[in-house]
């Protein structure tokens, strides 16, 4: 892994070297070597990746449903027998300490568990004798080419789990643009495709900048585009993918908050916020990184917190003993340690520091330590922005109205979370937040992925979410026929069809 891989990427089932000068760095972020280059693919390759899948998709849109299903069975086999292989790919190019790099993976397997379905879901409706003599039958077929627009922090499972197998299942062919910070795990994905037997271009990869992925959502061959990452850049995608008569579904910024109620288990409340704010180094739009506290048992909470925080153990991904990872890039943990300024700044109270957090023998390695800022009030932006890293904010209200009512002026609504043993107020949270996925005293409310994973206000853009029946949904469309026959008798006696689809006969 200490050689510096230069790498190509994929199209037609090929691999393919770019004729660019252009290459970007994917870093190990546990040590902060380079270990790979990824290319920046020119404008003409973009090109040449979207025109593979075009050509590909008459003949993999005809292949028989089951068969289709046949190979998702296939690669989720292939898929475990790879796991420790990708897991620690995941380590290595993107920081996830090894349950969360396996758990990457895994989440890989759930979306193509959910694909193999897919006769099933395809399946359309019909009616006889919807007039006399008519039929009418509702087919689902598939669209056409579709563009994944992958982020960094989750290198698996969101091309290869969210945006390939339903896609793929479903008769369509996938341009995936993988994060050029970590692209190796998608790449070594399409090798597994290949060998469980996925026909060449239904699924081609491309590394680039901004530039040339503006081509995904003009060109006039894609139908689609499934984008997960920033709200500002989630805006353009929707707003320019949609002006060029595309479906879209972008996933965008969180700033998910929990409100923990003085009735709540505490220690259990605590561990569970623990695992969710610093899980993945704070780098996931699931993360847990506003606590809203009832000020009765704040102080306590503030405590366990810090007390739980201390006992990580930052250290190298791929160190099983590690319990807190790198955040992705140097230039990430510098926004971190900005965003840690600016709360102090803004007169937050600092109660765990993590800034100049170290680990010995990877001192180059782009750690943060867990943080946790107190007594964050609504006019802090430090509270309402996302930072995507290893940093809790405290808010304090004094009973639940207080709470909901702050939480729910958040811009950003991808999760919410209550800890309490109130059956009561677990429902009126569970009715009243915006939140799109709700956890009741569950700190990470990730849905399994036959539920869409739906977030709202300007955390989702689209009509459509990603997985479940939504998923299928947006990957397909539906086409609906009406047939009559008729014997020779009545066709020597037909005039003309009446305007409610009944016959006219002498």
């Amino acid at each position: 892994m200490n050689e510096i891989k230069k790498l190509k990427f994929f199209t037609n089932g090929k691999w393919q070297e770019s004729k660019t000068t252009k290459y970007m760095d994917v870093c190990d972020p546990s040590t902060g070597d380079v270990i790979a280059k990824a290319p920046c693919c020119t404008k003409e390759e973009v090109n040449s990746a979207i025109k593979s899948a075009r050509d590909a998709f008459p003949k993999w849109s005809q292949m028989p449903v089951m068969k289709r299903a046949q190979i998702m069975f296939k690669f989720r086999d292939i898929l475990e027998e790879h796991l420790d292989e990708l897991t620690e790919i995941v380590a290595r190019e993107n920081g996830k300490i090894w349950n969360e790099a396996k758990g990457d993976i895994l989440k890989i397997k759930e979306p193509v568990e959910l694909a193999c379905g897919i006769p099933s879901f395809m399946m359309g409706e019909s009616l006889m004798n919807t007039s006399t003599g008519y039929d009418t039958v509702l087919y689902r077929e598939s669209v056409g080419v579709y563009a994944g627009i992958a982020p960094f922090n989750f290198p698996g499972m969101i091309p290869m789990g969210w945006m390939t197998p339903l896609c793929i299942a479903a008769g369509n062919t996938i341009v995936i643009k993988a994060a050029s910070m970590c692209p190796m795990t998608a790449m070594r994905c399409a090798e597994l495709w290949q060998e469980a037997g996925l026909p060449d271009g239904v699924l081609n990869i491309v590394t680039c900048s901004r530039v040339e992925a503006e081509i995904l959502l003009e060109h006039p061959d894609v139908n689609g585009i499934t984008f997960v990452g920033s709200t500002s850049v989630g805006k353009h995608i929707y707003g320019t993918a949609a002006l060029n008569g595309k479906r879209v579904q972008a996933l965008c910024e969180a700033k998910n908050h929990g409100l923990v109620l003085e009735d709540a288990a505490l220690e259990r409340a605590a561990r569970g916020i623990i695992n969710s704010s610093f899980g993945c180094s704070g780098e996931r739009c699931m993360a847990l990184p506003v606590i809203v506290a009832q000020d009765s048992i704040a102080d306590k909470l503030v405590g366990l917190l810090a007390e739980y925080a201390k006992e990580l153990k930052l250290g190298p991904a791929y160190d099983k003993a590690s319990t807190l990872g790198p955040s992705i890039s140097a230039a990430h943990k510098a926004s971190v340690v900005k965003w840690i300024d600016k709360g102090i700044e803004e007169g937050a109270k600092l109660v765990l520091d993590g800034r100049n957090a170290t680990v010995k023998g990877f001192e180059k390695g782009f750690y943060v330590g867990p943080t946790i800022l107190d007594h964050v009030t609504p006019e802090m932006t430090v509270g309402d922005i996302e930072i995507f890293g290893p940093v809790i904010c405290i808010k304090r209200v004094k009973d639940f109205e207080e709470g909901i009512q702050l939480m729910n002026k958040n811009p950003l609504a991808n999760g919410s979370v209550i800890f309490t043993q109130s059956g009561h107020f677990a429902r009126e949270f569970t009715r009243r937040t915006d939140g799109g996925m709700v956890g009741v005293n569950v700190g990470i409310p990730v849905p399994v992925g036959i539920f869409p994973f739906s977030g709202h206000k300007n955390s989702f853009f689209g009509d459509l979410h990603a997985l479940g029946k939504d998923g299928v949904r947006f990957y397909t469309e539906t086409k609906v026929v009406t047939t009559t026959w008729f014997d020779d008798e009545e066709k020597k006696n037909t005039k003309v069809d009446t305007w409610d689809g009944s016959l006219v006969t002498d």
